[in-house]
């Protein structure tokens, strides 16, 4: 099993180093393993927000403390001077993070993905796109990635595609974990908001411009 575990490694660190100018970042290979070990390959300057305690330190070192809910909330949406508490929570926590330098950090955080159309001009697979929710201390978090680029696709090699080819034509879903890595954008770093789903609850979502994105087989 360790040896296993040290070929998935090896595999997984040939493909995480930085996209060239000239390729296409929204087209990549099909990698298997956990996303423990995809993780364990990242550079070290990376931070991979993928739980609630990574993502609430790297919150922590952004904004300091999670915002007043129940105060900002008030009486709900009904309430008159609700919007313009969450708009001035907004502007107050985009002043202070100017100039600090977790803005510039390079993070990683996943979406939920799913093959679809093959798509034979690149010999890969369509991506269907999903985001993940993480709860937190801090609120609900869903990370929302700008600039991805328009034309996902997944390119297995032969004996995946083999294997991904029979799971559509039975109907089965061939799922994924999508890896974003960027940048948070600084003029619109972290929004605050409330859920839609859920009465009161805080939810935060962070803009992260794209810059490559890695497609993970999960096991």
């Amino acid at each position: 099993m360790r040896c296993l575990s040290l070929f998935v490694s090896a595999v997984l660190l040939c493909v995480v180093p930085a996209v060239a100018a000239d390729e296409v970042p929204g087209i990549g290979p099909l990698l298997h393993g956990s996303v423990t070990d995809f993780a364990k390959t990242l550079p070290a300057d990376i931070r991979f927000l993928n739980d609630p305690a990574s993502i609430e330190t790297f919150f922590a070192a952004l904004d300091g403390e999670p915002p007043d809910w129940p105060t900002v909330y008030g009486r709900g949406h009904h309430d008159p001077a609700h919007d313009e508490r969450l708009f001035n929570l907004n502007r107050e926590r985009d002043a202070k993070r100017i100039g600090n330098p977790a803005l510039q950090t390079r993070i990683a955080f996943v979406w939920s993905g799913e093959l679809s159309r093959f798509d034979s001009e690149v010999g890969g697979y369509s991506v269907a796109l999903g985001p993940v929710f993480t709860a937190t201390s801090w609120g609900m978090v869903r990370f929302k990635p700008e600039d991805v680029p328009g034309d996902l696709r997944v390119v297995p090699n032969a004996q995946q595609a083999h294997r991904v080819q029979r799971s559509i034509e039975r109907g089965e879903p061939v799922e994924l974990v999508v890896i974003f890595i960027g940048r948070l954008i600084p003029e619109e770093s972290i929004v605050y908001d409330f859920s839609h789903d859920q009465e009161g609850m805080g939810l935060i979502m962070p803009f992260v411009r794209v810059e490559q994105v890695q497609y993970l087989q999960a096991r």
